[in-house]
């Protein structure tokens, strides 16, 4: 029993001590396992780098990304200097600025990065959250991706060596604005203009919703001058030396966003008066390929980042509860608890495994990322490339839904504190999460598009053998079961009449959906479990 007593000596200091010294990577058997599983021959290399990259991304990143959270030290713009010369000059702290250049001086992109160690990496600084650094990471991602199967000009192959190589150092960093204020995800309305004007294109028009608005270049959908058709462009954000001068290449940020996450990262309104852009791919092929290049990375990180933040989360979670007593308990001896800690961390264990082994089947994928479905592939390949089109936006629905749940947990376990900004990063975290449930399609957008897509391959590709294929190794009975299920669904001939039994099918497939994708995320961690253990001996040698 406790007694009164004034100078209550109560401290949180061992789990304070805790945490300012865990280690994302040293100190994480299972996403080592994981790691080891899916990189095969390249463990070892991979194994190495992250042991010398953890080091900055648990102490000396985790720290920036915490002090630059703060309100008072938000983003702002200026846009005029003394002057009166218009500037548009984002202002951010320098700690952004430090942890943003030390971050792209890791060469996610270049050449002597692999595939997987890239993956590991970017899944590490996602456990610090936005930070003003996961957005622009993948959409680098995706300029570097777009440029790699399209640069053919000077200019172009010069923005795709700047992101991927770096030049004297600097490694240029990626944006892109697809949105406009009356479609949002809706590109194919999109009415920014393109016209060619003395053999050069010039954009002219507004964009609603533009993130990392302080990056280099940035991917723009545009409609040439008399087309309906969306084009894809690069646009610099400075020209040849104005950079310095702070000279905009012929457009103006009109103001920065207030959201209520990624506070850290600019999300703007802008107004091209004239901005000089390159034309990337065939004008007429602009949709096709910001979704299946493009957005098709951006997805794959919604994912892999909610994975990350999960991760965290319950991590934190987990200790706390081994911290913390209540009713003369330790509170994760109280089975409620300690039954919502093995959820929580059941979930966060799929989701990881998941995201690794999507990925695995993303990069076996042949050719690689080809936009819309290829016409001149056997059925084989179509099916398996339709396959992980149609994974990657399950796992973007169901990861960033489950992400914000499971944080929501995490904060609970920690009671009020769970809340307290200056506490814990758990809210900081949640409110990320929340704005990756929605960048990059919101849910609702994402399920019309996938029944839409099951219905055009139907005569080729039945629904039920989708599941079959995808849920290679589950239960029989389960397959049948969600099987027939998705039969039955994607008979419906149309998600857009507004009758109850249509709503009830709507209903159906997103309950189906995410009851689908978690069935993936346990073959997944099931191949993981049973790859034998990671012991330390072996970590060692």
């Amino acid at each position: 029993m406790s007694v009164p007593n004034r100078n209550n000596p109560y401290s949180f200091d061992e789990f304070l001590e805790w945490r300012s010294s865990v280690n994302y990577y040293r100190d994480d058997a299972f996403f080592q396992k994981v790691l080891r599983h899916f990189s095969g021959d390249e463990w070892d290399a991979v194994h190495k780098d992250l042991e010398r990259m953890s080091e900055k991304v648990s102490y000396r990143w985790r720290d920036f990304a915490e002090k630059i959270s703060w309100p008072e030290h938000r983003p702002y713009i200026k846009h005029y200097d003394g002057h009166n010369h218009r500037i548009d000059r984002i202002v951010r702290p320098l700690e952004t600025e430090i942890m943003e250049k030390e971050i792209f001086s890791e060469a996610f992109f270049s050449e002597k990065t692999s595939p997987w160690l890239r993956l590991a990496k970017m899944y590490l600084v996602y456990q610090n959250g936005e930070a003003c650094i996961a957005c622009p990471v993948t959409c680098t991602e995706g300029l570097v991706a777009l440029l790699e199967k399209y640069a053919d000009t000077p200019d172009t192959k010069r923005i795709l060596k700047h992101c991927k190589e770096g030049i004297d150092g600097d490694f240029a960093i990626g944006a892109q604005y697809l949105s406009e204020i009356q479609g949002g995800s809706d590109v194919p309305s999109n009415v920014l203009e393109a016209v060619q004007e003395d053999g050069q294109w010039r954009l002219y028009g507004t964009k609603f919703f533009c993130s990392a608005t302080h990056a280099d270049y940035a991917v723009v959908t545009a409609k040439p001058a008399g087309s309906e058709d969306v084009a894809l462009f690069v646009v610099p954000s400075w020209l040849e030396g104005d950079k310095e001068q702070e000279v905009r290449n012929g457009y103006t940020i009109d103001r920065i966003k207030w959201k209520m996450g990624t506070s850290e990262l600019t999300t703007a309104e802008l107004t091209f008066n004239g901005a000089l852009a390159y034309a990337v791919g065939p004008l007429d092929r602009g949709v096709a390929n910001v979704v299946g290049i493009v957005l098709t990375y951006s997805r794959l990180t919604v994912g892999l980042s909610a994975a990350a933040f999960m991760a965290r989360a319950v991590r934190e979670a987990r200790a706390y509860a081994g911290f913390r007593e209540a009713f003369g308990l330790r509170v994760d001896n109280f089975p409620m608890l300690e039954g919502q800690l093995r959820s929580m961390e059941l979930f966060s264990k799929r989701t990881v495994a998941a995201a690794f082994r999507l990925y695995r089947d993303f990069l076996n994928l042949p050719g690689g990322l080809k936009g819309g479905l290829a016409t001149d592939e056997t059925e084989e390949t179509k099916k398996k490339r339709f396959d992980v089109r149609e994974l990657i936006m399950l796992q973007k629905i169901t990861a960033s839904w489950d992400c914000t749940d499971m944080i929501r947990q995490a904060m609970s376990v920690f009671g009020g504190h769970g809340v307290m900004e200056d506490f814990s990063s758990l809210p900081r975290l949640f409110r990320d999460s929340a704005i990756n449930e929605l960048w990059e399609g919101p849910r609702n957008v994402l399920l019309t598009q996938m029944h839409r897509d099951f219905q055009r391959v139907s005569d080729w590709y039945r629904p039920s053998e989708f599941v079959r294929h995808v849920l290679a190794g589950a239960d029989e009975k389960l397959i049948q079961r969600l099987g027939a299920e998705m039969d039955e669904l994607i008979a419906c001939p149309s998600l857009f009449v507004m009758d109850e039994k249509t709503m009830d099918i709507c209903r159906r497939w997103d309950a189906f959906c995410h009851e689908f994708f978690h069935a993936y995320q346990d073959l997944a961690l099931d191949e993981v479990e049973g790859a034998g253990e990671v012991t330390v001996k072996e970590l060692e040698m």
